[in-house]
């Protein structure tokens, strides 16, 4: 009787570990701009959870040599679980033929993953084809693809349609006019459909071309930037995210704008920055580093650290830095409190 309890235990936990690592089995996906960047990263995460995928792009050359890599790698036997299609989604014939193909080669369209997404410039070095091209590539194309893909699920009764929009969406001022614009009208649509992912600045090809710097330089700049410290976020945490919510997990999920920025949108630096800015101001010199103490646990401990650090009191301070001013390697703000000098000598 032990045995055979053992036996079923053992038939069970396989059943259990095939589903967790094939959550897409037998599903059919197709990816637009799935030959670098978010697109690769989840091409590669979906085939290896059983999907059979359809790398919709215009880099033909970069498209199947991804295939080529996919399907040579240890963990897929089968090649024709991945193929490559030239598409320019702006083009409603070629988002069309691509639908089409999925339905002629695999019978079905299960997911559509809308990534095919373009940068474009500021307001004033922008010209009306700048705008145009954004809304043409970030808006028109995930519209077609929607438009095409629901023409073959609704049918079926199964629809996953999938969008990258940004942290442009829900934050503004830190890209372009019109790629803010065209994220916040994919969310528009999104809304209409099924769910979006709004990731927040990775060091992909289109980011670092964009930049002009290379992908460590940008890795370095964005975990500076980062709320959760010492983290580069990179394609793979937008894949996961796109498993997920392609993944029969996710079927009650709808009109999900999902961020996955590290908790970068939920916070407003704007304070603590100016008030940076004007310490530096009334002390003459810059700050090495700085920090805003946000609630009452936090306060609690600098305050703390600074009375077992045996520092001078919090008001002497202040008025040592207004009367002696100059370089100040780390200063705290408190909210309700004065200034904190903490972190070591002056120069």
């Amino acid at each position: 009787m032990h045995e055979r309890k053992k036996e079923r235990k053992k038939y069970i936990d396989l059943i259990f570990f095939a589903l967790i690592t094939h959550r897409l089995q037998g599903k059919v996906a197709i990816i637009t701009g799935g030959a670098s960047g978010f697109g690769e990263a989840t091409a590669r995460l979906f085939v290896r959870h059983g999907a059979s995928v359809i790398i919709a792009d215009v880099q033909g050359e970069k498209g199947r040599a991804l295939c080529n890599d996919i399907a040579s790698g240890t963990d897929y036997s089968d090649s024709s679980s991945i193929s490559y299609a030239h598409c320019s989604v702006t083009d409603d014939t070629s988002v069309k033929n691509v639908v089409d193909l999925a339905i002629s080669k695999y019978g079905k369209l299960d997911i559509l993953f809308n990534n095919a997404g373009d940068l474009e410039k500021t307001i004033l070095g922008s010209t009306n084809e700048n705008l145009k091209k954004a809304f043409d590539v970030n808006v028109y194309g995930a519209f077609l693809g929607a438009k095409h893909a629901t023409r073959v699920m609704i049918p079926r009764k199964s629809r996953v349609i999938l969008f990258t929009a940004s942290l442009a969406s829900v934050v503004c001022g830190e890209t372009s006019h019109a790629y803010t614009m065209s994220k916040h009208a994919i969310v528009g649509l999104m809304k209409n459909l099924v769910n979006a992912i709004s990731p927040c600045a990775v060091s992909t090809p289109i980011l670092t071309h964009s930049f002009g710097i290379d992908k460590a330089t940008l890795d370095e700049v964005i975990i500076e930037t980062a709320v959760l410290k010492g983290v580069a976020p990179d394609a793979m945490d937008v894949a996961h995210a796109a498993l997920y919510l392609a993944s029969d997990e996710a079927k009650l999920v709808h009109g999900l704008n999902l961020m996955v920025d590290g908790g970068y949108t939920v916070t407003n630096p704007t304070f603590p920055l100016a008030f940076k800015k004007a310490l530096e101001v009334i002390i003459k010199g810059p700050i090495v580093h700085f920090s805003y103490a946000r609630d009452t646990r936090a306060q609690k401990k600098m305050n703390r650290t600074v009375t077992e650090s045996g520092l001078p009191s919090l008001k002497s301070q202040a008025a040592a830095l207004v009367q002696n001013p100059g370089p100040v390697l780390s200063l705290v703000f408190l909210p309700n409190s004065p200034v904190v000098f903490v972190g070591g000598p002056r120069d």
